[in-house]
């Protein structure tokens, strides 16, 4: 069984930006989301995790080792997927996963073609072996990222935005991918779109504004708002007459009309319903409300 704690980590750059602050994590061995608006945190807190940067204060420790100051400890059980990443323009799937297997350290050239093969047919881009990455979808790109940070074995996967700008049957054959690996390592899932985590995750966090706001399983967070989510439609011109009035954590249009949903331990007024929360009022709860909630 893998294991990530992180404690109290803090991250400050140069221009005076706080990115991270007093952050705390507890992460075994499975599927974790992290979730979080662009800017939140999320990324300074995985390149750190990554020992891409330092942190400003705190403690990362994998497996008991404090990969802060051995940070070669991390690197060797790490695959990454970052938001973005770029390739070599006239080399081909095949050619480059081999160049990043040894890059990697995977000195024995059959044991690399070994795993180049076996990880272009787990990714689904086995018959695309010969064509340029650079030609790729923004899914069979992204099923490439996997594959690379796939590459040695890894204990450790960080995946940074992957969904995003994939289309839906792209974004469940990514997501799939992503469930089958987690099952016997860390696989932390870092996004802004609730559905990923909701569909994936059994252990997730919130993080706004370099915070954590909200950790633990994400049903039973959800649990905790049970009785205290209520919507109601109104007139577009009386929205900022409900938000003054009302805690209003979102609000969409519906036909036409505009339907608010408000967090309140009872009925706010004539006219709401009681509603089942979801992940995505957990969401916009903790994030608007700023109340942390956990669970163990």
């Amino acid at each position: 069984m893998n294991t990530l704690r992180i404690e109290n980590l803090s991250k400050i750059y140069p221009n005076g930006v706080k990115a991270l602050n007093g952050v705390s994590l507890n992460i075994s061995n499975g599927m974790f989301g992290l979730l979080g608006a662009n800017g939140a945190g999320k990324s300074s807190l995985m390149r750190t995790i990554a020992s891409l940067q330092e942190p400003s204060s705190g403690a990362i420790n994998f497996n008991d080792v404090d990969i802060i100051n051995s940070p070669q400890e991390v690197r060797k059980n790490l695959g990454y997927l970052p938001q973005e990443f770029g390739v070599y323009p006239k080399i081909s799937a095949e050619k480059l996963l081999n160049h990043l297997a040894v890059l990697k350290g995977i000195i024995d050239k059959k044991e690399r073609k070994n795993q180049v093969t076996a990880l272009l047919q787990q990714t689904n881009l086995y018959q695309h072996r010969k064509k340029s990455v650079y030609t790729f979808s923004g899914g069979m790109r992204q099923r490439f990222g996997i594959a690379q940070a796939l590459l040695g074995n890894p204990q450790l996967i960080i995946v940074d935005e992957p969904t995003a700008g994939l289309d839906p049957e792209e974004r469940n054959r990514f997501l799939n991918l992503l469930s089958e690996i987690g099952e016997n390592v860390i696989v932390i899932l870092s996004t802004h779109i609730v559905e990923d985590i909701r569909d994936l995750c059994k252990n997730m966090a919130i993080l706004a504004e370099g915070e954590i706001v909200a950790q633990g399983n994400p049903s039973e967070l959800v649990k905790g708002l049970k009785g205290k989510i209520w919507s109601k439609m109104i007139k577009k011109d009386d929205v900022d007459a409900y938000h003054k009035a009302f805690k209003v954590i979102s609000t969409k249009l519906v036909s036409g009309e505009t339907q608010i949903r408000v967090i309140s331990d009872s009925i706010p007024e004539k006219g709401f319903n009681s509603i089942d929360p979801n992940l995505e009022d957990l969401y916009f709860a903790t994030v608007q409300t700023n109340s942390p909630l956990k669970t163990v």
